[in-house]
């Protein structure tokens, strides 16, 4: 499993989505389509993917080798 940090490549808002599609070896596309259908149940889906953008770290850029 990869480390949970929110790519700086492949994301559509937040990045949120395609982290975890990355930790879980799934595709971004698949759990953005879970994440969409679990909005259509009650719950505080939306709060939990603000706090996740908000405590989430970004991929540190690449540094060079030199």
């Amino acid at each position: 499993m990869a480390a949970l940090a929110r790519p700086r490549d492949g994301r559509m808002i937040g990045g949120v989505c395609a982290a975890l599609a990355r930790r879980f070896g799934t595709s971004a596309t698949t759990m953005r389509v879970i994440f969409v259908a679990s909005c259509l149940l009650p719950g505080p889906q939306i709060l939990l993917y603000l706090a996740l953008w908000m405590l989430l770290p970004s991929e540190k850029a690449a540094k060079p080798a030199w």
